[in-house]
C-alpha cells in the first residue's frame, strides 16, 4: 500500500499512473457497447473476434518504431500524444457505417494502444529510476482502477445515452482534458542519453532464462484480454441477462483486481512470488468453476474472484523477470511485458473463434484450461528454476 500513497500524496507519481487508468477508462467504456456492435452489424461471435484480430495487428505494426519515437521526441510527450490520439481514435467504432470500417478502426487503435502502452511503461520506469521508488505494481492497479471506472460508470450511464457515441464522446473529453491537466508533471521526460542500446540480438540470445516467465505472462495477459472483451457477452448470451447487467461481471472483475494489486507487495512480502502467483492460479480455477455455473450471482460473484486471483500475477511475473541474473533486467521486462501484452490482444480474438464454432460457455472453459496449465508451469518449471 506504500506505493498507492506515494501515488495519491504526489503528482509527478500520480500523472503518469493515471495514463494506465486513462486506457482502461476508454476500454471498459468501449466493451459495454459489443453487445449494440454485435446486432448493428449483425454480426456473430467469430465475425467480433475478426474485428478484434486488428487491434492486434495494429499493436505488432506499432511495436517496431515505439522505440525510435520515443528517442525522438521524448518518451513523456509520447506517453502524452498516445494517449489524446487513442482517445480520439476510440469514438471510430460506433460511428462507422460497415464492418470493413469496424475492422480499420480497431486496426489504427490498436497502433496507439500499443505505441501508448509501451510508451508509458517505459516513462515509469525511468521515473523509479530517477527517484528511486517503486510504483509500477500499483501503476497497473490503476489500469485495473480504470476498467472499474470504464465499466462501473458506464453501465450507470449507458441507459442515459440513446445514442452510444455520445456516452464514448464524453469519455473521451473527459481523458483529453485530465491528460492536459497532468501530463506537464511528465511531458518533459526523456530517456537516459547515457544510457546503451542494448542489441535486439541479445534478446533471442538470452530468451531462455524467461521462456517459462513470458509463457505464463502471455496466457494470464490472455486471460484478461478475453474477460475483458468477453465477460458482458457471456452474461448477455449465456446467462441471459438483460444489456444494463451485463457489464457487470466485468466491473467486479476490474474492482477486485484493482484491490489485488493494491495489496499484492504485501502478500508477496510475506509468502514470496512462487507461492503467490500458485495460489492466485487456485483462484482463478475456482472463479471459473464459478462463472460456467451460468447463474448471474454465481457468475458475477466468479468473475470477482478471478480478478483476485489473476490480479497478483502479472507483477509478480515482472518481479522474478526483473530477478533473471542470466539477463538484462530492462531487456527480460520487456520482453515478458511484450509477450504478455500481446496474449492480451490475441485472446479476445481466439476467445471469439471458439465461441462461433461452439459457443461462448466452451470459451470460458478454454481459459479454465490455459489457468490450469499456467499452474503447472508454476509447479514444475518456476519452482525447479528458483531451486536451480
Amino acid at each position: 500500500m506504500k506505493s498507492l500513497q506515494l501515488i495519491l500524496s504526489n503528482v509527478k507519481y500520480f500523472a503518469p499512473s493515471w495514463v494506465f487508468s486513462s486506457i482502461n477508462i476508454l476500454v471498459g467504456t468501449w466493451v459495454l457497447y459489443l453487445p449494440h456492435i454485435k446486432m448493428k452489424f449483425e454480426l456473430n461471435d467469430s465475425q467480433i473476434g475478426l474485428a478484434l484480430f486488428f487491434t492486434a495487428c495494429g499493436l505488432l505494426i506499432s511495436i517496431p518504431f515505439v522505440p525510435y519515437i520515443n528517442k525522438k521526441i521524448g518518451v513523456g510527450r509520447s506517453t502524452k500524444i498516445g494517449i489524446i490520439i487513442f482517445a480520439i481514435l476510440f469514438n471510430l467504432p460506433l460511428v462507422v457505417s460497415n464492418f470493413f470500417l469496424l475492422c480499420l478502426s480497431l486496426l489504427i487503435i490498436g497502433v496507439f494502444s500499443g505505441f501508448t502502452d509501451v510508451s508509458m511503461n517505459a516513462l515509469v520506469s525511468i521515473i523509479e529510476k530517477r527517484e528511486q521508488q517503486h510504483f509500477m505494481s500499483a501503476a497497473h492497479g490503476f489500469f485495473s482502477l480504470g476498467g472499474f471506472i470504464g465499466a462501473g460508470v458506464g453501465s450507470f450511464l449507458i441507459t442515459r445515452f440513446s445514442n452510444p457515441s455520445y456516452h464514448m464522446l464524453l469519455m473521451s473529453l473527459f481523458i483529453i482534458l485530465t491528460t492536459f491537466l497532468l501530463s506537464k508533471n511528465y511531458e518533459n521526460i526523456v530517456e537516459n542519453p547515457q544510457e546503451k542500446d542494448i542489441e535486439s540480438t541479445s534478446i533471442f540470445k538470452h530468451i531462455k532464462p524467461i521462456l517459462g516467465l513470458s509463457i505464463i505472462a502471455f496466457i494470464i495477459m490472455f486471460n484478461e484480454g478475453a474477460v475483458e472483451h468477453w465477460s458482458n457477452l457471456f452474461l448477455f448470451d449465456i446467462v441471459q441477462v438483460s444489456e444494463s447487467k451485463a457489464g457487470f461481471g466485468f466491473v467486479i472483475f476490474s474492482l477486485t483486481m484493482t484491490l489485488g494489486r493494491f495489496l499484492g507487495d504485501g502478500v508477496s512480502k510475506k509468502i514470496g512470488a512462487i507461492k503467490t502467483i500458485s495460489y492466485g492460479c487456485i483462484i482463478a480455477i475456482l472463479a471459473y468453476s464459478l462463472i460456467l455455473v451460468a447463474n448471474f450471482y454465481s457468475s458475477v460473484v466468479g468473475f470477482g474472484l478471478l480478478g483476485l486471483g489473476l490480479s497478483v500475477i502479472i507483477p509478480e511475473i515482472f518481479r522474478l523477470a526483473g530477478n533473471t541474473k542470466k539477463m538484462n533486467t530492462s531487456v527480460a521486462i520487456s520482453v515478458v511485458s511484450g509477450i504478455g501484452f500481446l496474449g492480451f490482444l490475441i485472446g479476445p480474438v481466439l476467445l471469439g473463434l471458439i465461441s462461433n464454432w461452439s459457443n461462448l460457455r466452451m470459451s470460458y472453459v478454454f481459459l479454465l484450461i490455459l489457468i490450469s496449465i499456467t499452474f503447472s508451469l508454476v509447479v514444475f518449471r518456476l519452482v525447479r528454476n528458483q531451486k536451480g
